[in-house]
This record gives structure tokens, C-alpha cells and sequence, in this order.
């Protein structure tokens, strides 16, 4: 699984429960005293829908700016990682190069 992926979710899952329960009764059939006029019925139904996709845009725009944040927050994750990588990368290559001379110090100590 990418790395990424976790922290993305932890970022948007706290707001599915909102999403849900704003949506929800918008779409739930409500009980209807008498018939209404297909057209009364029709205009209310384009208005829930248009209430529902404005909430929806202040959600999604919400979740985009968390999610930029977080991208943000893994970006310089990333570089101070590949900067750890590169020291450590750096250590083990002059701990290599002073056990070969050890070993060549000791490799000289014992023929002589």
C-alpha cells in the first residue's frame, strides 16, 4: 500500500460521516400530505438538489484544502527522509571504506 494513502484517508474519513448525515435526509422520501402537482413536486425536488450540490461544493472545497495541507506535510516528510537517506548512505560508505583499511591494517599485521 503507497504511503501516502493513510494519511489521505485519516484526513477525509472524519468528514464522510458529515457528508452522509447532510445528504441523507435530503434524499430520504418524506411523506407527503395530499398529492402535490407534479410541477410543485418537481421545483421542490431541483431545489433539494441544488441545496445539496452547494453543501457538497463547501465540503469538497474543505477537503481540498486538507488534503493540500497533507500533501504539503508529505512533501517535507519525503525530503527530510531522503535527507536522513543520504546521511546515513554517506556514514555506512565511510564505515566501509574504514573497515577495508582495518582490515588491510590487520591483513599487513599478521604477514609480518
Amino acid at each position: 500500500m503507497a504511503s501516502w494513502i493513510i494519511p489521505a484517508l485519516k484526513a477525509v474519513l472524519p468528514h464522510v460521516k458529515t457528508i452522509y448525515d447532510t445528504a441523507a435526509p435530503v434524499f430520504t422520501k418524506k411523506k407527503v400530505e395530499g398529492a402535490p402537482e407534479p410541477a410543485q413536486l418537481l421545483q421542490q425536488q431541483i431545489a433539494e438538489l441544488q441545496s445539496a450540490a452547494a453543501q457538497n461544493t463547501a465540503h469538497v472545497k474543505e477537503l481540498a484544502a486538507q488534503l493540500q495541507s497533507t500533501v504539503a506535510a508529505l512533501q517535507e516528510a519525503a525530503q527530510l527522509a531522503e535527507h536522513r537517506m543520504r546521511r546515513v548512505t554517506i556514514l555506512a560508505s565511510v564505515a566501509g571504506a574504514l573497515s577495508l583499511c582495518a582490515l588491510a591494517v590487520a591483513a599487513l599485521a599478521i604477514l609480518r
